[in-house]
């Protein structure tokens, strides 16, 4: 089954905020969060550091995934 943003949102991750910190991001993906650290400092997910902590928008993680549409945010 292939998915689409829309789809992806309310299946793959449904139970994730829209903006999600390191633990939830580990979870998500299913690895540790040395692992979730990792791939944030290798930029292959994008993130936003607030204060000490990173902040993980759900769409990047899409991107990451490479759900179609993610990239363009519709």
């Amino acid at each position: 089954m292939g998915y689409t943003l829309k789809n992806a949102y309310s299946v793959m991750l449904k139970h994730y905020p829209d903006v999600m910190n390191i633990e939830e991001l580990s979870r998500a993906l299913g690895v540790s969060t040395k692992t979730g650290y990792k791939l944030i400092r290798t930029g292959k997910i994008t993130a936003m550091k607030v204060g000490r902590a990173y902040r993980i928008p759900k769409v990047h993680l899409l991107t990451y995934l490479r759900v179609p549409g993610a990239d363009k945010g519709t």
